[in-house]
């Protein structure tokens, strides 16, 4: 008997060996699903658990995403928009079956483990006007109520993410203060989650003080020290994050609720569209986080004391974000949108190449491209219901394909478009101007994507099917050659 005894306890060993990673790693990342190429949540699970990172946050309480986490041992953060908070605010009853519907039935035995429900996206941001100030407390306590009824209050914590312009300094870090007419709101809030063991959640991206503004330092936007340094009595401040993180603390602080726990729900840096974003910077940035974050040295007003968690941003690139911000917004990811690392990152776990997604159901190796002979003058048209519908941001000033000519230009918005219309044929017409080709047409840092099938599973060939794609090719390259 005691061998079997023994046998056990090696197992147990074993497996809470291999969940560790998933335990006491501090840095989560963010899963946005808004793109016109979404890989299978199997898939993009299966890459969080291969580069260990066990920590997910998502926007939205997805049931096949959801269903795909289950038993994964990656601890998630589920959100609720904030369109959803007025009626989960007025409605007990609808908070009682959006709990059901969302967070217990995926949390059986072996299910999904979700830690928190984000109430809200940014629901303070100046932009809203004060549109759903009123509506965030009343959702929390009928959402509480509604996880205590389903008796998982002790275990899932309500937790609101904000954007960092909710508190403000005229100066310097420890002047910090809410902004007044949400001092209020912010102080019953905070006592709401000091009540119930849920930090404060924070968006930080110095990425955008630096893009906003022509004044701002480069050097204190990263980790590598600044020859621009904050002076703050006897505390000095060498990079962004830290002074925006201890003008938190001390408007915090302010309302009495100084040693309030911080988790960080967004920071990052894109890679491009802009040229202040690429994959140099964003690689320097997010490393240098990490890097500041697990040395614990915390920050000048909270030593020893980093953030409770980071969650980074993004996952994967989002071609369906709006771009009003910046054109970078479709390059959050450290991941392209197909599970591809832009750049080897270390989280500290020994880890430092990341792997890349296995399984992508891409769709056939092939591209739209502008006809060698087109006159460029009558594709401008073309070119802009191309790029209304697809993601051409990489095109824009300091994008990865500003530099590839005109006609470099044409063939990358008619390609967009192809893929995104799932390389139907007619999709790559525009009037004869374009033609298919099975050559790769990318250029140095400029992709050309080939799209993913919506089948979830790879686009397989015969072998009869592939003696047709090399007649094709050979036939697009004849055709090419007879233009030049």
């Amino acid at each position: 008997m005691a061998i079997p005894n023994l046998v056990k306890a090696l197992v147990l060993c074993y497996l809470l060996q291999r969940s560790l990673p998933f335990v006491d790693s501090a840095i989560g990342i963010n899963w946005g699903t808004r793109s016109s190429h979404k890989l299978p949540p199997p898939v993009v699970v299966d890459l969080l658990k291969e580069n260990r990172v066990g920590k997910v946050k998502l926007f939205e309480a997805e049931p096949d995403i959801l269903h795909a986490l289950m038993g994964s041992g990656i601890e998630v953060m589920v959100g609720i928009p904030n369109e959803l908070l007025g009626v989960l605010g007025s409605s007990p009853a609808a908070c009682d079956q959006w709990v059901s519907r969302n967070v217990s039935r995926f949390m059986d035995k072996g299910g999904a483990d979700i830690r928190y429900i984000a109430v809200g996206n940014e629901p303070f941001l100046t932009t809203y006007q004060g549109q759903y100030q009123s509506l965030v407390l009343p959702a929390m306590l009928n959402l509480q109520q509604s996880l205590v009824k389903a008796s998982l209050a002790s275990y899932i914590k309500l937790v609101v993410p904000c954007n960092a312009d909710a508190y403000q300094s005229a100066s310097v870090p420890s002047q910090g203060t809410f902004r007044p007419e949400l001092t209020q709101i912010i102080t019953q809030l905070v006592s709401f989650l000091n009540t119930n063991g849920s930090p404060f959640v924070v968006n930080i991206y110095p990425f955008l003080s630096l893009y906003q503004s022509s004044d701002f330092p480069q050097d204190y936007a990263f980790f590598e020290g600044s020859s621009h340094p904050v002076v703050d009595g006897q505390n000095v401040y060498y990079n962004a994050f830290d002074g925006n993180f201890d003008t938190l603390v001390a408007a915090l602080n302010k309302i009495g609720y100084g040693q309030m726990p911080i988790a960080i729900g967004e920071v990052g840096w894109p890679s491009d569209g802009t040229a202040s974003a690429n994959l140099s910077a964003a690689r320097a940035f997010v490393q240098g986080l990490i890097n500041h974050v697990l040395s614990n040295k915390g920050t000048p007003l909270r030593p020893g004391v980093p953030p409770a968690d980071i969650y980074l941003f993004s996952l994967l690139d989002e071609d369906q974000k709006s771009i009003l911000p910046g054109s970078f917004e479709r390059h959050w990811g450290i991941f392209s949108f197909d599970g591809q690392a832009k750049y080897p990152l270390n989280l500290g776990l020994g880890n430092a190449a990341w792997k890349n997604a296995k399984g992508v159901p891409y769709l056939p190796p092939r591209w739209c491209i502008a006809n060698p002979s087109l006159d460029p003058s009558a594709v401008a048209n073309h070119m802009k219901v191309a790029c209304n519908v697809a993601d051409c941001t990489t095109l824009f000033y300091g994008g990865s394909c500003n530099a590839i000519g005109e006609k470099g230009n044409i063939s990358y918005a008619f390609n967009s478009y192809y893929q995104l219309q799932k390389q139907d044929a007619r999709s790559c017409n525009f009037d004869g101007l374009g033609m298919v080709t099975f050559l790769d047409p990318s250029i140095g840092d400029c992709r050309f994507l080939v799209g993913i099938s919506d089948s979830g599973s790879p686009v397989g060939c015969t072998n009869f099917c592939g003696l047709w794609i090399v007649a094709l090719w050979i036939l697009s390259y004849v055709r090419i050659l007879n233009v030049l």
